[in-house]
């Protein structure tokens, strides 16, 4: 039988890449895609949390240099992650994969509230965890929910999953022909060097939680499992090399 690395990861996924080839929205096949490759690391007796973005239906940061209100805009995007989560929850159901959805901003209607605990709970019973909402407050990013969640739950690795991208490069890969990927990198180099993986919050608390985070591209079927299997694809950031 097959040996994963992680026992227990969170899985961060943008909300640019749950719209596949479309520019906006949900887009079924790629999203049934990644529901098949998590149920493939679930079977494997792999613990999954997902955080997921809402790019594809409204940006925060956006809204606000359009004059919005920060905050209020933000919270739009909030509510723009819970119905992706709710759309990830549906195509993993659909394919018998147990899963809840926690929202840090409660609306008991739609998914659970977000409580620790109850994660791991839910968690230790093989059920997938979809945090949605963000961390509930305005200026922080689902990069550094991601980051908050995964400490919280104490998670052995965070995943995040690119749809354009293989890795971490030292410029835009689709800009720049001569840029340079990374196999290694640790989080002082992504902060210094301004590599824009995930902004420097998420990047701080990932560094001072010695949380790994590993890039790799999730459009490619398998990958997820690849990189669970400990196969060395993406870019691993850590601590001191």
């Amino acid at each position: 039988m097959e040996r994963p690395k992680y026992k227990r990861v969170v899985l961060k996924l943008s909300g640019e890449a749950l719209a596949g080839q479309q520019k906006y929205g949900i887009d079924p096949i790629f999203i049934s895609s990644i529901a098949n490759q998590i149920k493939e690391i679930v079977e494997l007796g792999v613990q999954v949390a997902v955080v997921v973005g809402g790019g594809n239906i409204w940006r925060g940061v956006a809204g606000s240099a359009k004059g919005m209100d920060r905050a209020t805009a933000d919270y739009m995007g909030m509510l723009a992650t819970v119905m992706n989560s709710l759309a990830l929850q549906d195509a993993l159901e659909n394919i018998s994969v147990p899963t809840r959805v926690q929202t840090s901003i409660e609306m008991r209607q739609v998914a659970e509230p977000y409580i620790r605990r109850k994660a791991i709970r839910h968690l230790e019973k093989n059920r997938v965890v979809i945090f949605a909402a963000g961390t509930g407050n305005p200026y922080f990013s689902t990069d550094t929910t991601a980051a908050l969640r995964a400490a919280e739950i104490e998670a052995d690795v965070i995943l995040m999953a690119k749809n354009k991208v293989d890795g971490v490069y030292s410029a835009d890969p689709i800009k720049d022909k001569n840029a340079v990927k990374y196999d290694t990198l640790t989080y002082l180099e992504v902060i210094k060097r301004g590599l824009g993986v995930m902004d420097s919050t998420a990047s701080s608390l990932c560094m001072d939680n010695n949380i790994p985070l590993i890039v790799f591209n999730i459009s490619e079927e398998g990958n997820i499992k690849k990189v669970i299997l400990g196969e060395k694809i993406g870019t691993i950031i850590g601590g001191e090399k």
